[in-house]
């Protein structure tokens, strides 16, 4: 158990990383669609959240 929730933790820091870099590359090239950077933001922000909550059970799962 332990050891698949660290991987779905790597995969979802990868996955957020990943969203980031795609979004500040938009930027960077001056995209001016502000539908898929808000849409790139909320996805960032969903896996970072998903991201610490299993990171937070992980820990809580390696404690007891």
């Amino acid at each position: 158990m332990i050891t698949f929730l660290t991987i779905l933790v790597v995969l979802g820091m990868l996955g957020t990383l990943g969203t980031l870099f795609y979004g500040m590359v938009g930027m960077a090239r001056g995209s001016s669609d502000g539908h898929k950077a808000n849409a790139l933001m909320r996805w960032r922000v969903t896996l970072q959240g998903v991201t610490l909550a299993l990171f937070a059970l992980l820990l809580f799962l390696m404690r007891g």
